[in-house]
């Protein structure tokens, strides 16, 4: 047989031991817990998925993008119309062996692509090892099937050339299959089958899907203590990650130098999976300021440890922003593996940070994370008079005044907030006494326990009472009173106070003024932007009131967090800067003036930045502001004398 006839069998070869390969590692997922996949929605989506979904957040990187079409494109194409050769009339057509030779030609050049990333000098985020391999596998496949092909197309006799092409495409071929198992290519199978069962299959029909799933308190294990108490999809996900370090070039923590890198976490719970595993095949940037572990584990071995996989100041390093959710390609739920760890050290061992147990500890007792009576969150309204669901027993509008309302600072945006409200003549009132903790804290900091107990028990004092809406100015109570909440039946319209704003001026019930001169940079808050997204109505309030708009270099949902998210500041996890004062680096990087928050966690994290910086002002103040601005304008203008009536005119003689 001619090497060209023999090319179709070592497709088959490759995907032979492809599958040998796959299999290995499928039997690993094995060992998780069972989950409930919709099999044949995510099948018929996958192409979706895949080609939309995921490509649309592979195309941030332009290079990346190109690069991926044109090498897999090319893989794909090359390998199966290869195999079709071993059809009679196919393998004697100079045409079709010319079409074969031309795949093979656009593999070339995605390999070269993909040299291109990695040699002379690799991109920092970009792991090596098995990785820096890849790109020379590929080269030897394309190049074979290119020399094979292309001189059966072009009737070329060289048996020897065309015998070198055929070993180069062998070779080349067999060693991409073979990194299915542990190599680059095992994100590409792994990917497929995460894509089809994903554990949010909402994310790919438009939906947030941000919220945490309830734990079953009453199971016998709360929690992740191994890689077998996840789900057997969640493993999957891990073993879909490309190792491209988008998720690290947007942590917050890694940018702090706090030991946190979500690609190296991603890695080491993907290792722990195989028996027997240890983390020394790991070629990506470590955590910063690592603590030192074992770095051995097991599909039963605990993850978390000193003598595990992952030190648990990585653990109690994340925000849980999402940022790394959002900007990985492969769309894997870095949050969820991250709290379920969290559970388990909290609810199982009570093994937290000090200052966490103690917030934890308050939370328990009193309802509230400092400790401090519930009456007492009133106190910033002094002199406004807050009238009380309880004494009205029906409003249009609840007002959650949530965690900041007991912080001086923010209680200035409060204040404002209920004076827009009145000018508006919106019927509104608050909760006072009745309304505890919604929760947030203890959820992320794994106390699944005083979360749902405090859920509950906001359910039933809100089901007592008719109002038509929750308003808040806090996104992580907006977050929780509308996505966390439901599992626990309560289902609420919750709206945050900057889109509310945004309603009342459009409806002309506040009528703003003009604030021009003041430049402004916006912060997006995580649990607004990316947990919500909701991006657009606090842009529209300052363009409304005529601020000139800066956007950072990071906004929108791909803002950069504060700090403040996932019990960070009360972890307290040391690091070689602090993460607010990095994002008011940026704020300041665009010459505004002032820096507009719309979160009582970003208004206390970038508070506390000092030195030389732009002036912080909620966007409730700032258009307060401009009503006010507007009411002084309309005051200012003179009266319009009231037309005179003409005389009639005389008739004409």
């Amino acid at each position: 047989m001619t090497p060209a006839a023999l090319l179709p069998y070592v497709v088959l070869a490759m995907l032979a031991l492809a599958a040998l390969q796959a299999w290995r590692r499928f039997r690993h997922w094995r060992t998780g817990r069972p989950a409930l996949v919709d099999w044949a929605r995510g099948l018929v989506a996958l192409p979706k998925r895949y080609l939309v979904d995921v490509h649309h957040v592979v195309a941030r990187d332009a290079y990346a993008s190109r690069m991926h079409m044109v090498v897999a494109g090319g893989l794909l194409a090359a390998s199966a119309l290869s195999v079709l050769t071993a059809v009679p009339p196919l393998g004697q057509s100079r045409i079709w062996l010319g079409l074969v030779a031309l795949a093979f030609a656009v593999t070339l050049a995605g390999a070269l692509l993909v040299g291109a990333r990695r040699y002379p000098q690799r991109p920092r985020r970009l792991s090596g090892g098995r990785f820096q391999i890849l790109p020379i596998l590929l080269l030897a496949y394309a190049l074979g099937g290119l020399l094979t092909a292309g001189l059966a197309a072009a009737s070329a006799s060289l048996p020897p050339l065309s015998a070198l092409g055929l070993l180069l495409a062998a070779a080349g071929g067999l060693g991409i299959a073979w990194q299915v198992r542990a190599g680059p290519m095992r994100h590409a199978l792994a990917g497929a089958i995460h894509l089809a069962a994903h554990p949010r299959p909402g994310r790919f029909e438009g939906e947030r899907a941000s919220a945490l799933r309830p734990l079953d308190l009453d199971a016998p294990k709360l929690g992740v203590e191994t890689p077998a108490d996840l789900a057997w999809n969640q493993l999957a996900g891990l073993d879909a990650c490309i190792q491209c370090g988008r998720c690290e070039t947007a942590c917050p923590a890694f940018a702090a130098g706090q030991p946190l890198n979500p690609k190296r976490l991603i890695q080491d719970l993907a290792a722990a999976i195989a028996p027997m595993a240890t983390n020394a095949h790991y070629h990506g940037t470590p955590y910063p300021n690592a603590r030192p572990v074992a770095g051995s584990g097991g599909q039963h071995r605990p993850v978390i440890g000193a003598d595990a996989m992952i030190h648990p100041d990585t653990l109690w390093s994340c925000t849980t922003c999402r940022a790394c959710v959002e900007e990985c390609p492969m769309m894997i739920e870095h949050v969820d593996a991250i709290v379920g760890l969290r559970r388990f050290q909290t609810l199982e061992l009570g093994a937290v940070p000090m200052k966490a147990a103690e917030t934890l500890g308050e939370l328990r007792g009193a309802d509230e994370p400092g400790g401090r009576a519930l009456a007492a969150r009133t106190d910033f309204a002094a002199g406004l008079d807050l009238p009380r669901l309880a004494d009205t027993g029906t409003c249009d509008v609840l007002l959650w005044l949530g965690e900041g309302a007991y912080d001086l600072r923010y209680g200035r945006t409060l204040r404002a907030l209920v004076t827009l409200l009145r000018r508006a003549g919106v019927d509104f009132a608050v909760l006072g006494a009745e309304e505890r903790d919604c929760g947030d804290t203890a959820r992320r900091l794994g106390d699944e326990a005083t979360f749902q107990r405090l859920a509950r028990d906001n359910v039933a004092t809100l089901t007592r009472y008719r109002f038509a809406r929750i308003l808040t100015a806090d996104p992580h109570a907006l977050h929780a009173l509308r996505n966390e909440y439901p599992a626990f039946g309560g289902t609420f319209d919750v709206v945050h106070h900057t889109a509310f704003l945004l309603e009342l001026i459009e409806a002309g019930r506040l009528s703003a003024g003009s604030v021009a001169g003041l430049s402004v940079a916006y912060h997006d808050p995580c649990y607004l932007g990316r947990y919500n997204g909701e991006v657009e109505a606090p842009r529209a309030l300052l363009d409304r009131i005529g601020a000139e708009r800066r956007e950072m270099a990071r906004s929108g949902r791909r803002s950069m967090c504060c700090g403040g998210g996932g019990g960070a500041p009360i972890s307290d996890i040391a690091g070689e800067r602090r993460i607010p004062d990095i994002r008011m680096g940026q704020a300041k990087d665009t010459g505004a003036g002032i820096v507009a928050v719309a979160c009582p966690t970003c208004t206390a994290m970038l508070e506390g930045v000092t030195g030389e910086r732009p002036d912080l002002r909620d966007i409730a103040e700032l258009v307060l502001q401009a009503v006010d601005a507007g009411a002084q304008a309309a005051s200012a203008r003179p009266p319009v004398a009231a037309a005179m009536p003409m005389p009639a005119l005389e008739p004409a003689e």
